[in-house]
């Protein structure tokens, strides 16, 4: 799996108030060439808009964000998604994650929750929140003590750092609403999410 995230290299992060949504930005996601997608339990309308994408699209890696409890890694692995993301590292998750054979990205901000989450046998870490914890700076700084980690940075990230996010030696691959913003999606622009993309991926 952590193969795939490299080769993705962005990993569109969506948010959706209203399921129908989410099919047809799945589509112009997939039609620009992004096809590992994190959709994220913030809203009511997440679980059956990851679903409906899982459903759409079978060949695309397709996992779920903001995960809190061990019963939504059993939930997002019973409706097919290929991963789990959290903000933070939690052991008992890891466990949870690692029965039901799902992949788990923890998150982690500081030296402290990299060790811990290291000592759990994670050597692929979500950064986050990656601005406001510092960004390149900080990255470049854990770099040399945690030669052994791969991060995916998520938090503030935007066209205009994401390459220096990626020219990072500790960084696989990075995570992100703009390729398909809340703007987008209410606007129903699914010409100017497959647009950015294309970019995303060039």
């Amino acid at each position: 799996m952590r193969e795939v995230f490299e080769a993705a290299k962005v990993i569109p992060v969506l948010t959706f108030e209203d399921c129908l949504d989410a099919v047809l930005v799945a589509d112009a996601l997939v039609a620009g060439g992004l096809t590992v997608i994190e959709v994220v339990l913030r809203t009511e309308a997440a679980w059956a808009a990851l679903s409906a994408i899982v459903e759409r699209h079978p060949k695309a890696t397709v996992g779920v964000g903001t995960v809190m409890e061990g019963d939504q890694l059993k939930r997002a692995k019973a409706v097919g998604a290929s991963f789990a993301v959290s903000p933070g590292f939690d052991p008992e998750l890891s466990a949870t994650a690692h029965s039901e054979n799902l992949y788990y990205l923890p998150g982690v901000a500081t030296a402290s929750e990299i060790m811990q989450a290291r000592r759990d046998g994670h050597r692929f870490l979500k950064f986050f929140p990656a601005e406001a914890s510092g960004g390149v700076t900080a990255l470049k700084s854990l770099a040399p003590p945690f030669w052994d980690i791969a991060f995916c940075p998520t938090g503030g990230i935007g066209q205009s750092n994401v390459a220096d996010y990626l020219a990072q030696t500790n960084v696989a691959c990075v995570g992100g609403s703009w390729i398909a913003s809340n703007a987008d999606i209410a606007q129903r622009d699914w010409a100017a999410i497959t647009a950015k993309a294309k970019a995303a991926r060039r």
